[in-house]
């Protein structure tokens, strides 16, 4: 039978017991998970000086062109107004499910 100090040893780690290190671990990943959910980076589609491209009559081909530049060979531009500018966004999720044809109209 091991002695109620011995005992007492094995849960005290550096003066803490291992309920007390577990509180502070709980209440530390609690505080960090606050912090995150609240504090989101979104990723853009294209970066600075870029603009975002559709493959023609594919739901998944895309690409990113400098500004002033045209858009390459069986690629296209997103409609005014329905670019997808973040991952995730309303129009990066509405282009995951259509598709677009060569003059940049929305296929059926």
């Amino acid at each position: 039978m091991r002695s109620p100090l011995c005992q007492r040893a094995s849960t005290t780690i550096g003066g803490m017991s291992k309920r007390s290190r577990t509180s502070i671990l709980v209440m530390v990943v609690a505080l960090v998970g606050g912090f995150g959910s609240g504090c989101s980076i979104r990723e853009a589609i294209c970066g600075s000086g870029q603009y975002p491209v559709a493959a023609v009559a594919s739901y998944t081909g895309r690409a990113c062109v400098s500004d002033g530049e045209p858009p390459p060979s069986g690629f296209v531009r997103f409609p005014q107004g329905k670019e997808p500018k973040q991952v995730g966004d309303k129009w990066d999720r509405y282009w995951a499910e259509h598709r677009l044809d060569g003059q940049g109209r929305e296929l059926a």
